[in-house]
């Protein structure tokens, strides 16, 4: 019986389930350090977590001939990477600057960090530049560009070996960087705004796109691929989220775990339980790079 929960389309769902719950309980445990540690120490705690990150990423080197520990220490250390040294990277200085947070009236508030933020849009580009020419990359949408654009990068070196956890890291950490920017772009009412048509029809192609990379996870056999391949799917559904939770229509119940604790607590409990199954997965003869038809 739970054999089948390692065969399609329960593996790509386990895999896509993990990732969409470390998104909403990464911002319940953002707003809980603020709030256990405050302004004197949360800083503190964060650099400690960007550290934990790097041990996580590190490990998953050293066991880089194990492919599930490598893929499920290089998404976990890329997490906190991400949560500990960057955005608090971006709240510190945002205090320290003195930036007002933007309210656009009818309790739409952008955050200060995340005005902050913004600002990074150069370095994301640039240095996604050097990802997006490199020719080991196995990344679908890149090679879809290369394929389309008519941008040869070169042969892939014979029998490379892949680091499995820096680049699980990575993925988690650019494609949530390149998300956030999306969405504060568009909400910006100098660019679109939450309530622009174009903002609208935003929503609905990111919706589609969503469900077409949910189809394309439900036929992964291999635990590995299909935690890689739930990382962009996870993130860029949760582009739909966030902009669900800005028009109000969906409640954000992530944003204040004093007054939905038992959910949150379910969905903890979910995400431990998800954990355990990849944990303890048999293991998989698919091929290494198998990707789906």
């Amino acid at each position: 019986m739970f054999a089948r929960l390692y065969r399609p389309p329960f593996l790509g769902a386990l895999a896509f389930l993990l990732v969409l719950l470390v998104q909403a309980l990464g911002h319940t445990q953002m707003v809980l350090m603020e709030r256990l540690f405050g302004q004197a120490y949360v800083y503190h705690v964060a650099i400690g977590m960007g550290v934990l990150g790097c041990v996580l990423v590190y490990l998953g080197v050293r066991y880089a001939n194990n492919e599930v520990a490598a893929t499920w220490l290089g998404f976990f250390g890329g997490s906190y990477i991400w949560d500990g040294w960057v955005e608090f990277a971006f709240v510190y200085y945002a205090n320290h600057l003195g930036v007002p947070a933007m309210n656009y009236g009818n309790g739409v508030v952008t955050k200060p960090e995340y005005l902050v933020m913004s600002s990074s849009v150069g370095v994301l580009m640039s240095t996604l530049a050097f990802f997006f020419f490199n020719r080991e990359t196995r990344c679908n949408a890149f090679r879809w560009m290369h394929k389309n654009l008519h941008l040869p990068v070169g042969r892939a070196t014979v029998n490379y070996q892949r680091n499995i956890s820096t680049i699980t890291a990575m993925e988690v950490i650019y494609i949530t960087w390149f998300c956030y920017l999306v969405l504060l772009a568009i909400y910006d009412p100098s660019i679109l705004g939450d309530r622009h048509p174009i903002t609208y029809a935003i929503f609905f192609a990111n919706t589609v796109w969503a469900v077409f990379l949910l189809n394309r996870l439900a036929k992964f056999s291999r635990m590995t691929s299909a935690i890689r391949y739930a990382i962009p799917t996870a993130i860029i559904t949760w582009n739909s989220v966030e902009i669900l939770g800005r028009w109000r229509t969906l409640k954000e119940i992530w944003l204040t775990p004093q007054d939905h604790t038992f959910e949150l607590l379910m969905m903890l409990g979910a995400l431990l339980l998800a954990t355990a199954a990849i944990v303890f997965f048999p293991g998989s003869k698919a091929a290494p790079d198998e990707q789906p038809a």
